[in-house]
């Protein structure tokens, strides 16, 4: 692997997106939007805006650099520019690397910013480390960024990435934690959540909203994510195929 090459990547992909302000303004303004719509639709119940609100602080980034991730590496496919990329001298270890510091600094930003918005000015309690809700922000917009490669192998239009929200978003959504406790749930959907990545996900903001003692479960949580990640990226170099000039 290259240092050059995959600080070349990277730094491609983000001139890419600075020249995109409505992505750009996607990322950053529609979690901290959300997030004050919620607030106001629980404004006669504060408690359920603090119990889902830190949370979602993860959640919303992961949704959306899903749907940005794979919408961004879908037009590269689509244009040609992976498979010209491909026959050069880069490794695919470069290649996702290089996506991978470049969508990695912007859920940093984007992390930052909606737990700013949501802790300073929409009033969040967070019992644990700020620093470590904005470190679990960021695996999970990391996570989403890493699915969102996957995921565009599999779509040959930006229409056909919007259809995987429903498929493989939504159902992570629901079953989570986030509308009902999974103790309450059916077994068998029990069962399925304990493998969905967003389970783990939403499970680790929720403790350091709770508390600010660091347990063994939410080591778990943040393995969990990490292993998610790392095989979704491994997952991605396998869709991406060498091509001779």
């Amino acid at each position: 692997m290259s240092s050059r090459i995959v600080v070349a990547t990277a730094r491609r992909v983000l001139e890419q997106l600075r020249h995109d302000p409505r992505t750009v303004l996607l990322i950053l303004a529609v979690p901290c939007v959300l997030l004050g719509l919620l607030r106001y639709v629980f404004d006669a119940e504060p408690a359920v805006f603090q119990r889902t609100g830190v949370p979602l602080i993860g959640i919303f980034p992961l949704i959306l650099m899903f749907l940005v991730t794979s919408i961004a590496v879908l037009r590269e496919r689509s244009s040609g520019t992976l498979e010209r990329l491909m026959t050069m001298p880069l490794t695919k270890a470069d290649l996702l690397f290089g996506y991978g510091i470049a969508f990695g600094g912007v859920a940093v930003v984007q992390a930052c910013v909606t737990a700013a918005v949501g802790i300073g000015l929409l009033g969040l309690d967070v019992k644990g480390s700020l620093a470590l809700v904005v470190l679990l922000a960021v695996l999970n917009a990391v996570l989403g960024s890493s699915f969102g490669l996957f995921a565009s192998a599999f779509a040959a239009t930006e229409f056909q990435v919007v259809q995987f929200m429903p498929t493989f978003v939504f159902p992570q959504l629901l079953l989570c934690g986030l509308f009902a406790d999974r103790v309450t749930m059916a077994p068998l959907l029990r069962w399925v959540s304990d493998v969905l990545p967003m389970t783990y996900a939403y499970d680790g903001l929720t403790r350091v909203g709770k508390s600010g003692h660091v347990s063994e479960a939410l080591f778990i949580d943040v393995a969990v994510t990490v292993g998610a990640t790392v095989m979704a990226l491994l997952l991605s170099a396998a869709t991406l195929r060498r091509r001779t000039p």
